[in-house]
């Protein structure tokens, strides 16, 4: 960053992660350099994160950086992948504002310097560049990847709340005081869905801009795969499922107890088979199946609000358990006294029973705290000093 460039205003940091892309990574940085000096207010720093390539990539970014002050780059020994490398960069950007820049020519960062004016208005605290909203060309390639973005965003939005058009965009812009309270998991392409996540939880304020898109072939170099895709779609529901809506925390509950009640009935005949004693069986069964559906609740729906360092949380578990099983028992028996059959009055109660210990684990056992909009931290002069 030349010294100049600090005293016009905002610094823009872009982040460039690089694996074996020495055919078009030299052309990239022209590119993005050129876009730039339609903004010579802006400060730029180019931060080209080299993740282990066996091309000449990393050399081709080192003698580009000599040439170019705004440019600097930093290797990893091995192959991480982008999660990775972005993670690297994200701490080494000094930038009022971060971006994401892929070292292939899919986006025109052209785009990229329009992603900034929500930033520079004040409207935003992340802007996403969308490929799927009407701005510029688009190469028209592969049908059932396209429909597979559009299936990961639609399912990320159902657990974000939000209505983005395409989350598994490169073009990403933030506040860097946005990432300083992020830590980022992902090593591979679950960055996409977890950084989502954790910014839908920030209650941050998002914004897309339309971009123009060149995507390529798999044999002009693309990466991404179907392994990817899936993980991405793990990714949507680790980084999501504590903190979704109401009604998806609700269906994964409903999934996690489908599933426990499978194993409850799976060990029972397994038990019985083997002992012969229905009481034992029956009650060792149930308590598996507790255990089961407690552990898959802690890993995946409320793990962020388990309290491991107090009894506190086994207590108020056991204490839901009863008062929810004592509310089944008397509704069975209340059902049926009215002169409903006994097995609609325990369906009737079972339904009550799952909403109540629901409502019991998310509000007492596993609590989340409550989220206020994002902040940003004061930037005062003693700060300064």
């Amino acid at each position: 960053m030349n010294e100049s460039d600090s005293q016009t205003g905002c610094t823009v940091s872009v982040v460039l992660p690089c694996y074996n892309e020495q055919r078009t990574l030299r052309r990239c940085l022209d590119r993005l350099l050129a876009a730039f000096e339609s903004r010579p207010e802006l400060g730029l720093e180019v931060i080209v994160i080299d993740d282990g390539s066996v091309d000449r990539s990393l050399a081709i970014a080192r003698e580009y950086a000599r040439n170019h002050p705004q440019v600097s780059v930093h290797s990893h020994d091995r192959n991480q992948g982008k999660g990775a490398a972005l993670r690297t960069g994200f701490k080494l950007a000094t930038g009022d504002w971060v971006a994401i820049q892929d070292a292939d020519l899919e986006y025109d960062p052209h785009d990229l310097v329009r992603l900034l004016e929500p930033l520079e208005s004040g409207d935003a605290d992340v802007v996403y560049g969308s490929r799927f909203l009407n701005a510029g060309a688009h190469r028209v390639l592969y049908f059932w990847h396209s429909l597979g973005n559009k299936f990961l965003t639609t399912l990320s939005n159902m657990f974000t709340d939000m209505n983005l058009t395409d989350m598994e965009t490169c073009y990403k812009v933030f506040r860097r005081e946005v990432l300083e309270e992020m830590e980022i998991e992902e090593d591979r392409f679950g960055f996409e869905p977890e950084i989502t996540a954790k910014v839908a939880g920030q209650r941050l304020r998002v914004c897309e801009v339309g971009i123009s898109y060149f995507g390529r072939t798999y044999a002009e170099g693309k990466k991404i795969g179907f392994r990817d895709g899936m993980r991405a779609l793990y990714c949507v529901v680790k980084y999501n499922a504590n903190r979704g809506p109401l009604v998806m925390q609700l269906l994964i509950y409903l999934m996690i107890g489908a599933v426990a009640a499978l194993f409850n009935l799976v060990a029972f005949g397994s038990l019985l088979a083997l002992t012969g004693g229905l009481v034992f069986s029956a009650a060792a069964a149930f308590i598996l199946a507790a255990v089961l559906n407690y552990s898959l609740c802690i890993w995946l729906l409320f793990r962020h609000g388990a309290r491991w360092s107090t009894g506190t949380e086994l207590f108020v578990y056991f204490g839901v358990v009863l008062l929810v099983g004592s509310v089944d028992v008397l509704t069975t028996v209340l059902l049926v006294n009215l002169g409903l059959a006994p097995m609609l009055a325990k369906t009737v109660a079972s339904v009550v029973g799952f909403l109540l210990n629901f409502i019991g684990r998310r509000s007492f056992v596993f609590p989340e705290p409550q989220r206020g909009p994002w902040q940003p931290q004061v930037d005062t002069e003693s700060d300064r000093t």
